[in-house]
């Protein structure tokens, strides 16, 4: 049976850490043997993110402890920025995370200035989002009108922490207190950034913003819709993975912004589902829609899955967003895998239940067992 797939192992091992220790006796700060030694020797039982705490206690335990003279080190130690000339999925190496930790730990209530310089260094070879987000909360003002000024940097990893940084729900990142008043201005200039690393950012800052304040997150798309200050293709590209979580909830406001019609008058002709699954088994699924107009039309479907209790919670599938013709039926089909021992998600036996959305209706529903 083949391994299974570490990702804390593939980040961080004896190969990373020594790549690590290496930069720093490169640029004669200390010896990377000891470095590397001291680091292995506590790293086998940790998870990731202990992981990175950890070797950024081993950096203090190696590095000056003066915190400027320590800072000097690591950014005389750091190897060339990123290609700027790259546009995206350029993430850099892991193995940098720790130094942004170890400026947290150190840096972060006597040294605010010289560390957010050194933040803007290293998100240049390893994104910052996450250690930035410490500093918006002991020094919310100051670490704002900094991000003002990377804003217009020429780095677009640098760029990209502005908005990354200040995401409201940044996976694995911790919470931030920011009113979207602070950030939208932050989104507004880098909303016509011409590298997608950056538009995909803030296209997921406003998805996250979707949760508590739809509305406002449509006028602000509007509002850059109409100053033109992005190209047409992109910014519907950015509309539509911002609005991604309004859509599949069928929101109205998401839906007409992005031009989906909720007023569509949709006929489901024929509608089946495998009438009795197995979990770790497929349903197939198919549906014949008709409308008595041209209209573009975004069709999900949603399953109200039993939980342990007896009680149901749905979830929503993207099944396709396509143009319809007018009285031309169109019958759409999958296959949805049940996929049994996932470890974020427990499938219960049960009924459950199948519902048809197209642009936010529900136009049909249909049974099935799981067993």
């Amino acid at each position: 049976m083949a391994e299974r797939f570490s990702l804390k192992d593939h980040l961080f091992n004896a190969d990373t850490v020594a790549l690590l220790g290496g930069q720093f006796a490169a640029a004669g700060v200390f010896r990377a043997d000891p470095f590397v030694r001291d680091v292995m020797a506590r790293m086998p039982p940790l998870e990731l993110m202990a992981r990175i705490q950890m070797i950024a206690d081993v950096l203090a335990d190696h590095l000056p402890r003066d915190f400027l003279a320590a800072a000097d080190a690591i950014s005389a130690a750091l190897p060339p920025p990123l290609d700027p000339r790259l546009s995206d999925d350029d993430f850099g190496h892991f193995i940098h995370a720790p130094l942004g930790v170890f400026v947290e730990n150190h840096g972060l209530e006597d040294h605010r200035d010289r560390s957010l310089d050194l933040l803007a260094e290293i998100t240049q070879r390893f994104s910052m989002e996450f250690s930035i987000r410490a500093f918006l909360n002991r020094w919310p003002d100051a670490t704002l009108a900094r991000m003002q000024d990377w804003a217009g940097h020429d780095h677009y990893h640098l760029r990209r922490l502005v908005s990354e940084g200040t995401r409201p729900r940044l996976p694995w990142g911790r919470a931030i207190r920011l009113d979207p008043a602070q950030t939208l201005p932050l989104l507004d200039r880098l909303h016509g950034d011409d590298t997608r690393f950056v538009t995909r950012s803030v296209a997921n800052h406003l998805n996250d913003l979707t949760r508590k304040t739809p509305d406002l997150v449509i006028a602000r798309l509007q509002a850059w819709q109409d100053t033109g200050a992005q190209a047409a293709d992109e910014l519907a590209w950015m509309r539509k993975h911002a609005l991604r979580n309004l859509v599949k909830a069928g929101h109205r406001g998401a839906m007409q912004h992005l031009g989906y019609g909720v007023e569509v008058p949709v006929t489901l002709s024929q509608f089946a589902i495998t009438p009795v699954v197995a979990r770790g088994q497929a349903a197939e699924i198919a549906l014949t829609l008709t409308v008595p107009q041209d209209a573009p039309l975004v069709v999900d479907y949603i399953i109200d899955f039993v939980k342990a209790d007896g009680a149901t919670a749905p979830k929503v599938f993207k099944l396709k967003t396509f143009a319809a013709k007018a009285d031309k039926p169109v019958t759409l089909t999958k296959r949805h895998l049940f996929k049994d021992g996932a470890s974020t998600f427990t499938l219960y036996p049960g009924l459950h239940r199948m519902h048809v959305q197209v642009n936010g209706q529900i136009v049909g529903a249909q049974n099935f067992t799981l067993t």
